[in-house]
């Protein structure tokens, strides 16, 4: 099992799941983060750190649609370390339907 970063994260960003993973198995798009699967520990840590609940575990079935977007974008977007400041409008992004959809960038975050 592994835990995967979900809709929710679009636009929010927020990283304080970033500081307490002990593998550093998280990976930064322009507006989303996702967890490596292969690097992924299960440790169930991340999840409550969450602001916006956007991590789950992919045992959940609402999880397993995000399972694939995980793995393949954190092959492809730089690994990040540490947290840093959410979006200035993560806030306003909170509760937005359909984010995927709307507001997802393939795009690397540019470091």
């Amino acid at each position: 099992m592994t835990f995967v970063v979900t809709e929710d994260c679009i636009r929010c960003k927020f990283t304080d799941c970033v500081d307490v993973c002990p593998v550093q198995c998280f990976y930064e798009g322009e507006n989303m983060l996702v967890i490596h699967p292969g690097e992924c520990i299960d440790c169930g840590i991340c999840e409550p750190t969450c602001p916006v609940d956007a991590i789950l575990p992919d045992s959940y079935p609402e999880a397993q649609q995000w399972l694939e977007l995980n793995r393949k974008y954190s092959l492809e977007w730089p690994n990040l370390l540490t947290a840093k400041p959410a979006p200035a409008d993560a806030d306003e992004f909170q509760r937005v339907p359909d984010k995927y959809e709307l507001h997802f960038s393939p795009r690397p975050a540019t470091i």
